[in-house]
C-alpha cells in the first residue's frame, strides 16, 4: 500500500513532468495553486518527507527516493494533514498565513483568479529575485492595496529562523 506522502509526492512530481523539484516547486503548489495546505504545512510537508527520505536533497533540487511510476494516485485523492504535520502552534500560525491571506486578498480587490495572482507573483519574484512574500506585497502595492495589516506578519517570516 502507497503511504498518504508517497501519493503527495508522485502526484505533483507527475504534475510538474519534471525529475527534480526546488522545495518552492513542492510546497507552492500544495497550497497557492492546490490549496490542499497552508503554505506553513507545505513547508512541514517536505521537511517530513526529506526526514523519512522519500525526497533526497540533491544541490537546490529535491528528488524522490523511489520511482514514482510504480504509486497510482486515487481519482479525488485529497490528502489529510495528519500524517507530517507538528502539534505546536506558533504565533505566526496563530495569525494565519500570511501568503495566503495576501493572494486571496489581492484576487479579491482585483476580481482576478488566485492562480493569475500566483503567477503573476512568481514573474516578479523571479525578474527580481525576491522572497515569495516580499513580491506578494509588491503585487499588492502595484495594485494600490492597502497591505498595513500584512506588513509585521511578513516581517516576522522573513527574519524568523524557519522551523
Amino acid at each position: 500500500m502507497n503511504s498518504e506522502a508517497k501519493i503527495i509526492i508522485s502526484f505533483l512530481f507527475k504534475r510538474s513532468g519534471k525529475d527534480k523539484l526546488t522545495e518552492s516547486e513542492i510546497y507552492l503548489p500544495l497550497s497557492l495553486e492546490l490549496g490542499w495546505f497552508t503554505t506553513k504545512e507545505s513547508r512541514e510537508f517536505v521537511n517530513y518527507a526529506i526526514k523519512q527520505k522519500l525526497l533526497i536533497k540533491k544541490r537546490e533540487f529535491l528528488v524522490p527516493s523511489f520511482s514514482i511510476e510504480n504509486i497510482s494516485i486515487p481519482v479525488g485523492f485529497f490528502p489529510s494533514k495528519k500524517t507530517f504535520t507538528e502539534e505546536k502552534k506558533d504565533v505566526r500560525e496563530r495569525k494565519g498565513d500570511v501568503t495566503n491571506a495576501l493572494v486571496y486578498l489581492i484576487a479579491e480587490k482585483t476580481n482576478q483568479d488566485a492562480k493569475v495572482i500566483v503567477k503573476e507573483i512568481k514573474d516578479v519574484v523571479l525578474e527580481k529575485s525576491i522572497l515569495f512574500d516580499v513580491a506578494a506585497l509588491f503585487v499588492a502595492k502595484t495594485y494600490e492595496i492597502d497591505i498595513t495589516d500584512h506588513l509585521q506578519a511578513v516581517e516576522d517570516r522573513i527574519f524568523t529562523k524557519n522551523e
